[in-house]
């Protein structure tokens, strides 16, 4: 495979310069090397519509980033950068242009610096959750990272994805918690934001503005720039981490116990707080199949019933703290007290403290994402169990975003059951589907797709149905954060307000940026002139 548009002449010559650039051993043309390219979790597996490389090349360097992205500019090759490329269930190493040639800075991936008395790290993309979690373990620095669920993905490729965490809200969103970029443009030229671009300033972490305008966010889901080092500020090392699991007995007290649940969290009181329906392990019982043998969404005077006959509260929210003992201690407090005065018929549960660092024993019992700690334990989503006895090649996530409230959560509970039932799909969004917290003033509803590479026609309903949810999250004003480039046009178009101004403006900068359209040509529906597929 030749990228599009490119004659077999050019795309040898472009060959042949990255392997100067970069050394021959750095650069990957043959099929089965390629192959390792392709999106392991594909939902077009082996389809017209799957996204697939052409080459891959490996720089060490930002000089070598320079090298490889003024070859590609000569010869017009399209580039796609990817950090550790385990992006996976959002599109993995594949880009949004079949043909393009993979940038893959793997190589780059030196800590560069960790302070942990000023609480910040530098990093190149190629360093992954673990390795800068080692390196901290390595040196007993006093820091803690936020990490997401797979532990193996790059800090800059997480951020530059608006990928989320599990701890303080702060450090949560990872984009916001980073300080401080080095770019690479499409022509080679090297950038730095921020206080980066005042040569001598040791403040390049910590301070993130510099003076005139801030353009950090141009390289975040977007093909403007290639990002090969990225500043973070990290959390102090707590003393102590406390919990409490505040509980509420009807469907809609959903609202209140999120009402007082973001008074805590926007106060600072609390990290992230973890919603469940305590009841929602027995939707397998007879009575709740009873209730929904019609199809219907089962009315909340029955579900609560349901809850009551049980003799468990209908939803939970737990509470996770840090900070020094006695002061965790009083957060404890402090919560039970707030959440009666609002909430009087709300109980109570979970209540711990864990003097840190942890111990082996409370290592293998504990969340390990709320104590900053990257693991792989997300990919047990996939893996045979009894829920899942076949297994799956691997899954897809649709992930709006919906507003901050009881009444936005149990609508999309409704809307999303009522889809799913239509489209002949089991129902994976019910009366008990709690929202995802990672974000600080927004919830995200996750919904998973399983992908099996062998069943071509379940694929092909998967992604229509998910096209469809687009639209449908669209109508109610929710939008996704991220998705695979498979989806990436369809969720651009939905951001239509006056008749897609936004793309128009991203669209004006990518040309006036890249005026050859070779870098990431698509990425998140941005297409340079002459390069979007008809």
């Amino acid at each position: 495979m030749t990228p599009p548009g490119i004659s077999a002449e050019a795309f040898a010559a472009a060959i042949g310069g990255f392997r100067a650039a970069v050394g021959a051993d750095w650069v990957f043309t043959s099929d089965e090397d390629v192959g390792l390219y392709r999106d392991a979790f594909s939902p077009a597996w082996g389809e017209a519509e799957e996204r697939l490389v052409s080459a891959a090349v490996a720089p060490a360097s930002s000089e070598e980033v320079q090298a490889v992205m003024r070859i590609a500019h000569k010869f017009r090759i399209p580039i796609y950068p990817i950090s550790t490329g385990k992006n996976l269930g959002y599109g993995g190493s594949a880009p949004n242009l079949s043909g393009s040639v993979v940038l893959d800075l793997k190589r780059m991936n030196k800590v560069l610096a960790v302070d942990d008395k000023r609480h910040f790290a530098i990093v190149e993309p190629g360093v992954s959750y673990f390795d800068l979690y080692h390196h901290i373990r390595e040196n007993n620095l006093q820091v803690w990272l936020d990490v997401p669920g797979p532990g193996w993905g790059s800090p800059i490729g997480n951020a530059l994805d608006h990928g989320v965490g599990d701890t303080w809200g702060i450090y949560r969103n990872h984009f916001s918690a980073h300080c401080g970029m080095e770019v690479v443009l499409a022509d080679g030229t090297l950038v730095r934001t921020g206080m980066g671009a005042l040569p001598g300033a040791d403040t390049w972490a910590e301070y993130p503005y510099g003076f005139g305008p801030t353009v950090d966010g141009l390289f975040a889901q977007s093909n403007f720039g290639v990002v090969t080092k990225m500043g973070f500020w990290l959390m102090p090392a707590p003393e102590a981490y406390a919990s409490l699991t505040v509980s509420v007995p009807r469907r809609h007290d959903l609202g209140p116990l999120i009402d007082f649940t973001n008074a805590m969290e926007h106060q600072g009181l609390c990290g992230e707080p973890l919603y469940s329906s305590p009841i929602a392990a027995e939707q397998g019982h007879a009575d709740y199949q009873a209730l929904t043998r019609d199809g219907a969404f089962p009315s909340d005077a029955a579900l609560d019933a349901f809850a009551a006959a049980r003799g468990r509260p209908y939803w939970s929210v737990k509470l996770q703290f840090y900070g020094p003992r006695e002061v965790v201690a009083a957060q404890q407090a402090a919560a039970r007290r707030l959440a009666l005065a609002r909430m009087p018929q709300a109980s109570f549960g979970g209540e711990e403290i864990i003097p840190l660092p942890l111990s082996e024993s409370d290592l293998a019992r504990v969340d390990l994402l709320a104590f900053g700690v990257p693991s792989l334990q997300a990919f047990a989503l996939t893996a045979r169990s009894p829920r899942n006895p076949e297994g799956a090649d691997g899954h897809l996530f649709f992930s709006p975003i919906i507003p901050k409230s009881g009444k936005a959560v149990l609508t999309y509970q409704r809307v999303m059951w009522e889809e799913f039932g239509k489209a002949g799909f089991p129902r994976q969004i019910g009366p008990f589907t709690p929202p995802n917290t990672w974000m600080f003033r927004s919830f995200a509803c996750l919904a998973v797709f399983l992908i099996s590479r062998s069943d071509v026609e379940q694929n092909r309903k998967i992604r229509s149905f998910f096209r469809h949810l687009i639209q449908v999250a669209a109508a109610h004003g929710w939008g996704e954060y991220r998705t695979s480039p498979l989806f990436q046009d369809d969720v651009r178009a939905a951001y239509s307000f006056n008749d897609n101004a936004l793309l128009g403006l991203h669209e004006r900068l990518k040309d006036a940026i890249d005026p050859q359209g070779i870098l990431a040509a698509g990425r998140y529906g941005i297409w340079p002139g002459g390069r979007k597929p008809q």
